[in-house]
């Protein structure tokens, strides 16, 4: 294995009598990448997840982490994997701080203070002595991502992670994951919530009746970075506003002519979606004429790729 791959799938499928969940699924994950993992509902996510964690041993191929292999009887590497699968099992009448202690438990060398700095780290230094029964959908995925992430993870393994959280919530798992992965942790995220993906990721693969049906840098399955023209009567409050929107850069007047377009400004922006622009411009008072998106968004290709008449390939999309 690469120095730089922390986790690989081999050609990966599991049966369960005739049902076929996952066919000939293989992908590799990188140090310091946010790689995200997108498929219907029923495309075999879970079922992959459990496989890349050792939980359930695949009918065919093979999962690697760090180099090492992985399955029921193979469990040594997970020690270097921080997960967040379904559900969060957590103690209700223990507060944060105890069920992310008792988490911390079964590694002996990690030190009191390590608890602090991952509640501190999702949000949750206020309320860290609160049970968590009185604690809200949201807030319990916040100390479970805490559990995740106490043991140092080289690699970090979540499925649906922003259940239950508010905008603000979503704001910050983004900047969480973003500070990981420079870091030097590898981030492999299933989500259905496409726009955070976007954002987000590095890397997609998308799964399609248990196949990889695209797999690529996001630049690469688009046909392009994502960017959006505004044509805008106010240009200054409208660069100002774009300049605050998570995710936007290389924002411009396009065009000669000092950007003029008909009777207003055209701006472009990229790595945000017209979506995005329209809330962002709208939250601070700004009346754009027009909003428009210049190249397809992860959205159309995810449509596209996962409609039920969608040719499934033969075999599976190695990792680039």
């Amino acid at each position: 294995m690469a120095a730089d791959v922390v986790l690989r799938a081999t050609q990966l499928s599991k049966r369960y009598g005739p049902v076929v969940a996952v066919e000939d699924v293989s992908l590799e994950v990188r140090r310091g990448e946010v790689f995200g993992f997108l498929g219907p509902n029923g495309a075999g996510k879970t079922t992959t997840i459990s496989m890349l964690l050792g939980l359930t041993p695949p009918t065919a191929g093979s999962a690697e982490v760090l180099g090492q292999p992985v399955g029921p009887q193979r469990t040594a590497a997970l020690r270097r994997v921080g997960a967040l699968v379904g559900a969060p099992a957590l103690w209700p009448t223990f507060s944060a701080w105890e069920n992310v202690h008792l988490m911390a438990g079964l590694d002996p060398g990690t030190p009191a203070r390590r608890i602090d700095e991952v509640l501190e780290r999702v949000g949750l230094q206020a309320v860290a002595r609160r049970a968590v029964r009185g604690f809200s959908t949201g807030m319990r995925q916040r100390v479970a991502l805490a559990m995740a992430l106490v043991s140092q993870p080289a690699l970090l393994v979540l499925d649906e992670p922003a259940t239950g959280l508010d905008p603000a919530g979503m704001h910050d798992l983004r900047t969480l994951f973003r500070e990981l992965a420079e870091e030097g942790v590898a981030v492999f995220l299933s989500s259905h919530l496409l726009h955070e993906v976007e954002q987000t990721c590095n890397r997609v693969a998308v799964v399609h009746r248990g196949r990889i049906v695209a797999q690529g840098a996001l630049a690469e399955l688009t046909g392009g970075p994502a960017r959006v023209a505004v044509v805008t009567a106010e240009p200054q409050r409208t660069v100002e506003a774009l300049g605050r929107l998570p995710g936007a850069r290389d924002i411009h007047l396009a065009g000669g002519d000092g950007g003029r377009a008909g009777d207003g400004v055209r701006i472009e922006v990229a790595g945000v979606t017209g979506e995005a622009v329209i809330r962002q411009l709208v939250a601070e008072g700004v009346a754009p004429r027009e909003v428009a998106a210049l190249s397809p968004g992860l959205e159309a290709i995810f449509l596209n790729l996962t409609r039920p008449d969608a040719a499934v390939p033969a075999t599976s999309a190695a990792g680039r």
